[in-house]
């Protein structure tokens, strides 16, 4: 089969229709909201080679994570910071986690949002790699 030589409009003929055919549609509840857990508290520290991002404490976590939830957006996803790094990732493990603790924090909030962790290990080993 070649290409058609005719390609008909008739689904793009007004905006009621072409939304309804789109394929991709962008909200705030389709994004997920990038969040760097660090130990401590009253924490907030800003990353300098991405303004306007910051490496959080807990309790910061759970607050920001409330005005994240108000503008509509479903889901944030948590990366560590540990206080200790080895060369197998161990901290990443504890119970006591900065990012189990954010996850617990931000459930014990009640808030409607998808809490999704980063599984690397880059951040936890003293090699900065991956993997172990």
């Amino acid at each position: 089969m070649t290409f058609p030589t005719q390609r008909p409009r008739r689904l793009r003929r007004n905006e009621i229709l072409r939304s309804l055919v789109r394929e991709t549609r962008l909200s705030a509840a389709g994004f997920v909201y990038p969040m760097f857990v660090c130990p401590g508290s009253k924490v907030r520290k800003e990353v300098s080679s991405m303004p306007g991002v910051y490496q959080q404490s807990v309790d910061q976590i759970v607050e920001e994570c409330r005005e994240v939830a108000a503008l509509g957006i479903s889901a944030v996803i948590l990366f560590g910071l540990p206080e200790t790094k080895d060369a197998t990732g161990a901290s990443s493990l504890s119970a006591s986690g900065v990012v189990q603790r954010a996850v617990e924090g931000i459930k014990k909030a009640k808030l409607n949002l998808l809490v999704i962790t980063d599984v690397c290990l880059c951040e936890y080993t003293d090699h900065g790699h991956c993997g172990v």
